[in-house]
C-alpha cells in the first residue's frame, strides 16, 4: 500500500511531532508556506498530494519547529496590527500584547499631527502600526542594531509609509537635544538576566540583547525614563511595555524621573503591562 502523502496526512503527522501550544496551526502555516498557498487551500484540498520537493521542504521546516525554532522565523513573517511584517532572528517577534502600546498611543494623542519617538524599534512594528493609522504624524525610530533597522526599513517600504525615519543608536544617543516629542514609546528589554524562561520556548532563538536588561530586568527602563524629560514636550507622554510583575517598580522609576500622572494599564489578560507618565506642564 503506498504511503499516504496527502495534505491531510502530512498535517496529522507533523502535528503529532510538534510540541507547542498550537501544533496543528504551526503545521498548517508551515505547509501553506511551502505550497505558496493560503491556509484555506489546505482545508479545500485535503487529499491533494504535494510534490516530493515540497514534502521534503515541509519536513525540514517541521524538524526545525520540533527543535523549538519559532514559526515566525521559519516563514520569515509575523502579523502585527493586521499588517504582515518581515522578521528574522535579528529582531524580536512582534506579539499581540504589544498592540496595547499602539492603542494607548492613539488614545493619549488623538490629534491628526504629532511628533513621536520610538526607542528600540526592532522590526518597526509599533511605529509602522502608528504610521499606518496616523499619516499626519511624524515618527522617528531608533535601534542600535543595523540588522534590525534593515528589517524595519523593509517593512516600512513594504507598506509604503513615508512618515517614519529610522536612525541607528542606543536609546536617545543619536537624537539631537533640540528635538521634542508628543509621545515617546518603547517595548524595551525587561527580562532579568537569570530568568529561567530564557532557556525555554521561542525566546531561545530571539536576540538576547532585545530581551535581557540587567539583574533586575529594569536597566533599560531606568535609562529611558531618566532621559524622557529632555525630549518630551510639556504635557507629552512616555509609555513603556514591561513584565506582568514589574508595574509597581516601573511606576517608582517614572516617579523618580519627575513624570506626573504615572499609572499602569492592563492587557487583555488583566495584567499591568504598560506604564505611562506625563511630562510636567509649564506653570502659568
Amino acid at each position: 500500500m503506498p504511503l499516504n502523502r496527502s495534505i491531510k496526512a502530512l498535517l496529522s503527522q507533523a502535528a503529532s511531532r510538534i510540541d507547542s501550544d498550537s501544533p496543528r496551526l504551526d503545521a498548517e502555516i508551515l505547509l501553506a508556506q511551502v505550497l505558496g498557498k493560503p491556509r484555506s487551500f489546505l482545508f479545500a484540498w485535503p487529499e491533494h498530494t504535494p510534490t516530493p520537493e515540497q514534502i521534503s521542504a515541509f519536513q525540514q521546516l517541521v524538524h526545525r519547529r520540533e527543535a523549538g525554532e519559532p514559526v515566525a522565523y521559519l516563514v520569515g513573517e509575523q502579523e502585527f496590527w493586521s499588517l504582515p511584517l518581515k522578521v528574522s532572528a535579528d529582531v524580536l517577534i512582534p506579539r499581540p500584547e504589544t498592540e496595547r502600546l499602539v492603542e494607548l498611543a492613539l488614545e493619549r494623542h488623538p490629534h491628526a499631527s504629532g511628533q513621536v519617538l520610538e526607542l528600540g524599534t526592532g522590526s518597526g512594528a509599533i511605529s509602522i502600526a502608528l504610521a499606518s493609522e496616523r499619516p499626519g504624524w511624524q515618527l522617528l525610530a531608533t535601534d542600535r542594531s543595523t540588522q534590525a533597522l534593515d528589517i524595519a526599513h523593509h517593512n516600512a517600504a513594504r507598506h509604503r509609509l513615508e512618515n517614519i525615519s529610522f536612525i541607528e543608536g542606543s536609546w536617545y544617543a543619536p537624537i539631537s537635544g533640540a528635538r521634542q516629542f508628543d509621545l515617546i514609546i518603547s517595548n524595551p528589554p525587561y527580562v532579568r538576566a537569570d530568568d529561567p524562561h530564557l532557556a525555554k520556548g521561542d525566546v531561545r532563538f530571539e536576540p538576547a540583547q532585545a530581551l535581557v536588561s540587567g539583574k533586575s530586568g529594569l536597566d533599560a527602563i531606568h535609562d529611558i525614563a531618566a532621559g524622557a524629560a529632555d525630549f518630551l514636550r510639556h504635557g507629552g507622554w512616555l509609555m513603556v511595555e514591561h513584565g506582568h510583575d514589574q508595574a509597581s517598580d516601573v511606576r517608582a522609576i517614572f516617579d523618580a524621573a519627575g513624570l506626573t500622572q504615572v499609572h499602569s494599564e492592563t492587557d487583555l489578560a488583566g495584567h499591568e503591562r504598560v506604564t505611562l507618565g506625563r511630562s510636567r506642564c509649564k506653570q502659568a
